[in-house]
């Protein structure tokens, strides 16, 4: 089955698409990468997007941004078939994880239920008529219905292209946050488990914003960040951020790591008078200091990892890998490259696998890693009309 996966998460620079070919099923599914690019939004619709997720807005306005946003991922669909030249006729299924802009996974108490709440836009109904194919998106609110956080929701697909009879494995994607599976040695899914860390390269792309005015995006590579030295008070500080100390299951995004709390660290920076350099390179260290902080307090009493396998577009700054070989030092660090997948697909391709997990009727989520009382079925189902994608 020739499946797209979409994905734009929490930095919000645009849409990751993959096309896959997968055989077999379940957890011995086999991916093979057809495709895969990046399509940044267009001009405004970032800042757009950011804003529906950290300031008030009408409805009126986000129901506007739900298709147009629609219209994107569709593109983003059919432009990398496109790329590998084959037509939408062969593809069965695209899975679409849309764009988060809300996500509050802790339980609140309301006249009597309990309410978790997530909202990600991109209308899948849109995606489906475009492209004529059948599209699988909004799969964080079942897990959530079983008592979930929703998140995170890669592990499945972490097991399935990484599990080793002999070596304890982690699996960290550094995009706007940290998430971490952890794949004991010869263990089945049950045995899985996961958490986000913190930030991943949130707090490193908004002081970037800051230090540059706006002329770069990131530290590509990490030159910024090698020209500074770490700020050992700034760095205590941001080590006592309450979020490193809760348990999981537990997840995290723009609400905990994103502009107010920049703004926070922005204080501190003016305060303490750090240097500008200085600033990338300690959220650098902070990431990676992160990242290990919470292997010591929740990974290492229950299993000793190997190795590390680092995704997403962290894993293409030298410095944050370099910081986290240095805080991990008894760990073996490798990136999802050096396992034949592109580090920056990993998220894409695992949606087009979840979307055939949850159109075939099997359970994709992993309680261990999600807090879920149960295996759930991930996902909503938007009937194509091509003769593959009729559903």
């Amino acid at each position: 089955m020739k499946v797209v996966g979409l994905m734009s998460g929490t930095s919000a620079d645009g849409i990751d698409a993959a096309l896959v070919d997968l055989t077999g099923t379940g957890a011995d599914t086999r991916i093979r990468l057809l495709a895969f690019d990046t399509f940044p939004y267009p001009p405004g619709v970032q800042e757009r997007v950011l804003g529906a997720a950290t300031r008030p807005l009408t409805v009126q306005t986000l129901a506007h941004l739900n298709v147009l946003l629609g219209e994107l991922f569709a593109r983003a669909a059919v432009e990398v078939v496109q790329h590998a030249g084959l037509p939408l006729e062969e593809v069965a299924l695209i899975g679409s994880h849309g764009q988060t802009v809300a996500h509050a996974p802790a339980p609140v108490e309301d006249t009597g239920f309990t309410v978790r709440a997530t909202l990600q836009i991109g209308e899948p109904a849109i995606i489906a008529e475009r492209t004529g194919i059948t599209t699988v998106a909004d799969f964080r609110v079942r897990d959530q219905a079983a008592g979930g956080h929703g998140a995170p929701l890669t592990p499945f697909v972490h097991f399935v292209l990484f599990r080793h009879p002999t070596l304890h494995r982690g699996v960290l994607n550094l995009g706007g946050i940290g998430n971490l599976t952890v794949i004991p040695a010869g263990v089945g899914l049950e045995g899985v488990f996961g958490f986000d860390t913190g930030p991943g390269n949130m707090l490193i792309d908004g002081a970037v914003v800051h230090v540059t005015g706006g002329k770069q995006a990131s530290d590509h590579n990490g030159p910024l960040a090698r020209q500074g030295h770490i700020h050992a008070r700034l760095l205590d500080w941001l080590l006592g951020h309450p979020f490193l100390a809760l348990s999981p299951p537990k997840t995290t995004g723009r609400e905990e790591f994103g502009a107010a709390y920049l703004r926070r660290v922005l204080t501190q920076v003016r305060r303490w008078q750090v240097k500008r350099a200085d600033l990338v390179a300690t959220l650098t260290t902070f990431t990676a200091r992160a990242v290990a902080d919470q292997v010591e307090r929740f990974v290492r009493p229950r299993v000793a990892l190997d190795e590390l396998i680092v995704a997403g577009g962290g894993a293409d700054n030298l410095v944050l890998m370099a910081s986290l070989q240095q805080a991990l030092p008894d760990v073996k660090l490798s990136r999802c490259d050096d396992h034949g997948l592109p580090a920056r697909a990993l998220e894409a391709v695992a949606f087009a696998v979840l979307a055939r997990e949850a159109y075939e009727g099997r359970p994709n989520n992993v309680p261990g890693a999600t807090g879920a009382a149960r295996p759930v079925l991930m996902g909503k189902i938007v009937p194509g009309w091509h003769p593959q994608g009729r559903g």
